[in-house]
């Protein structure tokens, strides 16, 4: 059983920058992989990245390459999503999930945290 909590979120103004933490409990962190999604009003849970277990493997949607970061420190338990040259359209309920595979479809995670707000203004 793993639990996730995210924190992080906020306000930003477009241009800038934030990161979302994403902290688990249990001993068994290490052997998922983690993956960010976000949920915009009205509008379906959509992909934003993924980290391998190990860390070394990472993949982004198309809208947040090169401006989204994911790392992780299995010491600490935590994922992070860093997030530069935040857009309006970035705005939405940030979500991370933990899954046994490295994959972009949400159905693919066992674990799900409560998800953190980012607002962006323009």
């Amino acid at each position: 059983q793993v639990q996730l909590v995210e924190s992080g979120g906020g306000l930003a103004q477009a241009g800038g920058s934030l990161r979302c933490s994403c902290a688990a409990s249990g001993r068994t962190f290490s052997s998922y992989a983690m993956g960010w999604f976000r949920q915009a009003p009205g509008k379906e849970r959509e992909f934003v990245a993924v980290i391998s277990w190990s860390g070394v493997g990472t993949f982004y949607a198309d809208s947040v390459k090169g401006r989204f970061t994911i790392s992780r420190d299995n010491a600490k338990n935590t994922v992070y999503l860093q997030m530069n040259s935040l857009k309006p359209e970035d705005t939405a309920v940030y979500y991370c999930a933990a899954g046994s595979n490295y994959r972009r479809d949400p159905g693919g995670y066992d674990y799900w945290g409560q998800g953190t707000q980012v607002t962006v203004s323009s």
